[in-house]
């Protein structure tokens, strides 16, 4: 196992997971939250929010479309890939994603 380009990273789903389908499997996609918090120079506690997108192929994305819901805690680990296209405008637009290699379900589950 190799640590260059490692990502790990513990927060909570922004949206529902968001599932496509190719010919040869699926492809998951979500946004997740993650939080530090610090005291600034007038003493209050501060929350600082960074959202990252997480994309997940194969089993990963099997076991996210049928447990993952928005609000979950979760911790992944991944890679960190860049990726861009050209809109309607022409413009290029550009996406850091974590591709994820592995899941933990963190939140309890809900018993229907």
């Amino acid at each position: 196992m190799s640590i260059r380009n490692k990502v790990t990273l513990i927060g909570r789903t922004g949206k529902e997971v968001e599932i496509v389908n190719f010919e040869n499997g699926k492809l998951a996609k979500v946004s997740l939250a993650t939080s530090d918090y610090f005291t600034n120079a007038k003493g209050e506690k501060v929350e600082e929010t960074q959202w990252h997108n997480l994309v997940a192929y194969g089993r990963t994305a099997d076991i996210m479309e049928k447990y993952v819901e928005k609000g979950d805690e979760i911790a992944v680990t991944g890679k960190l890939t860049y990726r861009n296209y050209e809109d309607k405008e022409g413009m290029k637009r550009y996406f850091t994603e974590i591709r994820m290699d592995e899941l933990v379900l963190l939140s309890p589950r809900k018993v229907s």
